[in-house]
């Protein structure tokens, strides 16, 4: 009996048992069969996924690939699964392609047959093959060589490659930018099932940086480019420091497409020179928004965006937003900011902003307009922490139930972040901390006091096929210094809705000062904790819990009020963040008369 008759065959035909089971009109192209290697070997999907074949047995669209294409597909298929043998030690294998019957290689693909109905892939393994001997040299000291390349291991081309990028990549770490594999030995020997590697890298010179130039005409001048990009010419080359300064021009949003090149030759004293390839982002943006919820109401928002200001990659953004419109939680909101951003002002890591804004917030509990004035610098100390540094003036107008207030305040807004998520719109694993402390000096109406808020959060995912995310939540906020009665009253905290506790209305929790009053807490905990199972690839389910806590006194002592709330929602992935819709319900805390709330958004709800 033939070898193909012993092994056990696998027929691709998903094409057909999809379109009986969903009625899709998906078709099948052709009869796919692979064979000489058995389906519960690892192997066999993996060949599978290697052919274009097989990928092409399941067409989503109305025609069936022609035979030209099935032809193409077929003559294709032996460099890409001889490939695929090859990085897995199979050195003496054997590949045949029969289409309907005929050797795929020996039919002219300009002549292609009329029709195609049967393709058979058919695989000979042979023995895998192992490294006798696995030498690279000279490697730079620290290289860690993948634990593949050993004698006794499977001799894989892909642990190969592997290997010389690694010996390349440490030599480059180290300045040798123009490291490359000098001569490679590989013999196989058949009767031994065993491969002999002996690599051997030439460094080359060490290198310093030389000039940076720009190639692309940009509307950004060539000097704020130099500036912003920040590389050290005249230092050891390291690929870490290029792609930091590639880094730094992109985040300016002066640019949609960013490469830094390497020079092909080595310049005068062994140094490199770098060009810049630019392609400018269109110098205008506006966009504009609406929202309507219940019971917040109508939002509308509008933004006008000038992405290279005075020709240096400065930017200004003009935000407008009128929020609650015919909602049931208190009145209309305004709001009217200016914002300006000026990079690499005092170092290529250390940006200038100064914002103006103008706002309104009618609140249940309190109503406040007031002007803002800051201006500061935001410090890039890595691509996961940042750190800020500002000035401010805040004059405003508050009523709440302790009565009007006109205050001016002197602030100096200082904050951190720490930002470690894997995605920031929909977070698997990592973590994530915001520290914001502002010291206020009072010029009137108010007292000195310093208000702060920390906001941490972690993420751990279990399993890949249906993942389990749990993601925990903790917010604390303090208001240290003037009295409840004197305090800022649009600086104090409430709990309760989509940023606190789900499930109970909006600011809903403050302190209770009796007769129907309330005012906002010097104190805040809040805790939010959520599973999320990836039920499908684009659905998932979520369980949530969240508890708040409003305090009088400046940090918690527990004499203050909580409530919580808990919930269900679905999750349906976008490519720009999951789509979310939440409904909570309110599981602790007084009473507000609300029987559920619905949140709906995208992105996770933290």
């Amino acid at each position: 009996m033939g070898r193909a008759a012993l092994a056990v065959l696998k027929y691709v035909r998903v094409g057909v048992i999809v379109a009986f089971a969903s009625g899709s009109g998906v078709v099948l192209a052709a009869d796919v069969k692979l064979t000489g290697i058995s389906s519960d070997n690892d192997l066999f999907d993996i060949l599978s996924g290697g052919s274009l074949l097989v990928g092409q047995s399941i067409s989503e669209e109305e025609a069936k690939p022609s035979s030209a294409e099935i032809l193409a597909a077929a003559q294709a298929d032996y460099k890409r699964l001889l490939a695929v043998l090859y990085d897995n030690g199979y050195f003496s294998g054997a590949l045949t392609i029969t289409v309907d019957g005929r050797e795929a290689a020996s039919i002219s693909p300009v002549q292609p047959p009329a029709n195609i109905n049967k393709v058979i892939i058919d695989v000979e393994l042979g023995p895998k093959f192992k490294f006798d001997r696995a030498t690279i040299d000279p490697v730079a000291p620290g290289t860690e060589l993948p634990n593949g390349f050993a004698i006794g291991e499977t001799a894989s081309l892909g642990v190969l490659k592997q290997t010389v990028s690694t010996g390349i990549n440490g030599w480059r770490d180290a300045g040798y930018a123009k490291a490359e594999l000098a001569s490679q030995d590989l013999i196989a020997r058949h009767q031994e099932r065993t491969v002999s590697a002996d690599l051997r890298l030439n460094p080359g010179p060490k290198l310093r940086f030389g000039p940076l130039t720009v190639k692309d005409p940009s509307n950004v001048r060539t000097e704020r480019i130099l500036d912003i990009a920040g590389l050290p010419e005249g230092e050891v080359y390291s690929p870490e420091e290029l792609k930091l300064a590639t880094e730094r021009l992109r985040r300016t949003g002066a640019f949609n497409a960013v490469a830094l090149i390497e020079a092909g030759m080595i310049g005068p004293e062994d140094t490199l020179p770098i060009s810049a390839s630019l392609t400018d982002a269109p110098l205008h943006r506006f966009g504009f928004g609406a929202e309507y919820g219940d019971p917040d109401g109508l939002s509308l928002t509008v933004y006008w965006l000038n992405r290279n200001l005075f020709g240096g990659a400065e930017s200004l953004r003009i935000d407008g937003e009128i929020s609650g419109v015919e909602g049931a939680n208190g009145g209309t909101d305004y709001l009217l900011s200016a914002l300006f951003k000026r990079p690499a002002t005092f170092n290529e890591d250390t940006n200038f902003f100064a914002l103006a804004s103008i706002e309104q917030l009618d609140e249940v509990s309190y109503f406040s307009r007031q002007l803002d004035l800051v201006a500061g610098v935001e410090r890039i100390a890595s691509e996961e922490r940042t750190y800020r540094l500002g000035l401010g003036l805040r004059t405003a107008q508050t009523r709440d139930a302790f009565g009007e207030n006109r205050y001016t305040l002197l602030t100096l807004p200082t904050g951190a972040e720490f930002d470690y998520r894997d995605n920031e719109l929909d977070t698997k694993n990592g973590f994530y901390i915001d520290l914001a402390v502002m010291p206020f000096l009072a010029l009137s109406g108010a007292d000195d006091g310093v208000r702060s808020f920390v906001d941490a959060r972690a993420y751990k995912t279990f399993g890949t096929t249906r993942a389990v995310t749990f993601a925990l939540r903790g917010q604390l906020g303090s208001v240290l210094g003037p009295d409840l009665s004197v305090a800022p009253a649009d600086y104090l905290f409430y709990s309760g809705g989509g940023g606190t506790v789900r499930g109970q209305p909006y600011e809903s929790l403050g302190v209770d000062l009796g007769n129907g009053e309330t005012v906002g807490g010097r104190s805040f905990v809040g805790l939010s904790a959520e599973v999320r199972v990836q039920a499908t690839e684009s659905f998932g389910v979520v369980g949530f819990f969240d508890a708040g806590y409003i305090g009088e006194e400046e940090f918690y002592d527990g004499s203050g009020t909580t409530h919580s709330g808990a919930g269900l929602g679905i999750r349906y992935a976008t490519g720009i963040g999951p789509i979310r819709f939440d409904v909570g319900v309110p599981t602790s805390g007084p009473e507000t008369g609300d029987n559920f709330q619905i949140y709906i958004g995208i992105g996770q709800a933290f």
